[in-house]
């Protein structure tokens, strides 16, 4: 690629990166009103996405961010987005570094920063869309009765944006809803607008990687037929406790702890449909924003969750994402 060719990719994404700011500021971590989003969807609809994607692609080959822990937070001086430094196992030690603005492209910082520890952690991500990929490991597929060898696609269902909480906030099991289970999932985060993506460049496209529970009411899913409904009530998306940017997730350790006890052990390794292949597939039939969540499947030895209960999913290079669980009515 000559310099000339870099030069112009550069402002490119510069002015993408620029627009993006403003308009998911306004659209999306301020109000959430419906003329903002709508005024999102349509500036994104209106840019070429094919151009800017190969504009991405050519500065993300030239330049390489250095691995990141991103996160937004409730401070005494607000709502932040950070980034997270030190060891994140003594919260006395790590610090959270003020993100002006966004945490799309290289981070700007306000100067401002806090321990961890007085500080909470909220989920890391604002999404317009939360898409999920369902039945993808072949032992959970068997353990609820199907046969893995009928998905040469994904299968793919959504929940929205109103299940999404962040660590340690209870997921409210609903009064009527029985069984509920948990399933730990590594969840994408989208970095730029992007449509059509093939898979090779899925990773141009993916902010990082953090962890998700794709809380399920059985029963309803089983009744309706379709899982809008069983998989969408608020709180039934936990999300956290941060994004990691450049982690391969080929082959990470998934495990989900319920009161302390190991109910998933697996790996990513075993999923039939890899990051890229969700990211072709989902790319080719909906445009993805930046920030938009892609639930990447359950491994098997899910089960029920009842009021009392503390889930704890942890994904290696990721840490461990902590919802208590109670339930509504009690």
């Amino acid at each position: 690629m000559n310099t000339l060719a870099l030069v112009v990719a550069a402002s490119a994404i510069a002015n993408i990166d620029q627009r993006i700011a403003v308009l998911v500021d306004s659209a999306v971590t301020r109000s959430w009103s419906h003329g903002g989003l709508t005024s999102l969807n349509s500036y994104f609809t209106v840019w070429n996405l094919d151009a800017a994607g190969a504009a991405a692609s050519a500065l993300t080959a030239a330049i390489r961010l250095e691995p990141m822990r991103l996160g937004r937070i409730a401070s005494p001086d607000g709502v932040a987005f950070v980034t997270i430094e030190g060891p994140t196992d003594d919260p006395t030690q790590a610090v959270a570094r003020e993100v002006a603005e966004h945490p799309f492209g290289t981070p700007d910082f306000t100067g401002r920063q806090w321990p961890l520890a007085d500080v909470r952690l909220l989920a890391p991500i604002l999404a317009t869309k939360v898409v999920c990929v369902g039945k993808n490991y072949a032992a959970h597929v068997e353990e609820m009765g199907g046969n893995s060898g009928t998905f040469d696609d994904p299968v793919i269902f959504m929940k929205p944006n109103t299940a999404i909480i962040g660590p340690n906030v209870p997921i409210q099991l609903p009064a009527d809803a029985n069984p509920v289970h948990f399933e730990g999932e590594l969840a994408v985060v989208i970095g730029r607008p992007c449509k059509d993506v093939p898979a090779a460049r899925a990773a141009d496209n993916i902010l990082g990687y953090t962890i998700a529970n794709d809380v399920s009411a059985r029963d309803q899913q089983k009744k309706d037929g379709q899982w809008t409904r069983a998989k969408g009530h608020d709180t039934f998306c936990p999300v956290g406790p941060w994004i990691v940017t450049d982690l391969d997730p080929s082959d990470l350790a998934v495990r989900t702890e319920v009161n302390g006890e190991v109910k998933q052990d697996s790996r990513t390794s075993l999923m039939i449909h890899g990051v890229g292949e969700i990211v072709e597939w989902i790319s080719h039939v909906m445009t993805l924003l930046p920030g938009d969540l892609l639930l990447t499947g359950t491994p098997a030895g899910v089960g029920p969750i009842e009021d009392g209960d503390t889930v704890s999913i942890t994904i290696e290079g990721l840490g461990t994402l902590t919802n208590p669980v109670v339930r509504k009515g009690k």
